[in-house]
Parts: structure tokens; sequence; C-alpha cells
């Protein structure tokens, strides 16, 4: 991913329909809305829906749960800012 590219994704009025839900996720917590980002991953099986829902419990302030969420995905918290694991987990996430 480079930086055209966050520069598109942040750009979107509404996010693709052919995105992940995580992906989908990312756009809406980006947009300030941590609900409906929190709602597409909730119930979601997997890590990969585990690690953004471990990330949004973290921007939420909540820890613990967050950490329950970082082992289901099988990592532990990362030691960086909020806005840099947004990003890693953007790039991870990304789609065309």
């Amino acid at each position: 991913m480079n930086q055209l590219d966050i520069e598109q994704f942040l750009a979107l009025t509404s996010p693709k329909e052919h995105f992940s839900a995580e992906l989908k996720a990312l756009y809406f917590d980006m947009k300030g809305d941590w609900q409906a980002a929190h709602d597409l991953v909730d119930q979601l099986p997997g890590k990969s829906a585990a690690r953004v829902h471990a990330y949004l419990h973290r921007k939420e302030g909540d820890q613990w749960n967050a950490d329950y969420w970082y082992r289901r995905a099988g990592e532990s918290r990362p030691s960086i800012s909020l806005e840099k694991e947004w990003g890693m987990l953007l790039e991870r996430f990304w789609e065309d």
C-alpha cells in the first residue's frame, strides 16, 4: 500500500462493497463511527476480526477487553500509538 492508496481510502465517502468486514470497520473507525466499526467485527469468527476488535477496544479505553481480543487474535497489545496501529491494520487488510 502506498501513500496514494491511503489518501484514496481516506477520501472515500463510503466503504466499497467488496471491502472485507475488517476493512469496512477500519473505514468507519476512521470516520468517527466506533459503534458501526465494532458492530461489523463483534460477532465474526477468526483471528482477523478479533485483531480489529482488539484495536477498537483499545481505542475505547477498555484495556482488559482489548487484551482478551488480542489473545484471541494470537497477538499481544502493541506498544505503538493508536494511529500507527490503525495504519498497520489498514496495510494488513487493504484490498484494491
